[in-house]
């Protein structure tokens, strides 16, 4: 579709260690950044969009969790 996906990686041992390498402070910057983004799209702040996180462990498996700042 024409949604805009925002997708941050995180690596560790396993997955749930990968998840807990996130904090709040990286998620406002991540917002800061695909604000800035979205303002040079045709839709501006209105384009559709999310946020996934790709936590990948230490044999390289991904799990892919989509809408991830708003669980």
């Amino acid at each position: 579709g024409a949604a805009v996906i925002f997708i941050e990686v995180k690596q560790s041992a396993t997955h749930a260690q990968a998840a807990e390498h996130l904090t709040p402070r990286q998620m406002a910057r991540i917002y800061a950044s695909a604000s800035e983004f979205l303002g040079g799209e045709p839709g501006g702040q209105n384009t559709e969009c999310r946020f996934d996180v790709a936590l990948v462990d230490e044999l390289g498996r991904i799990e892919i969790l989509e809408n991830a700042f708003t669980a």
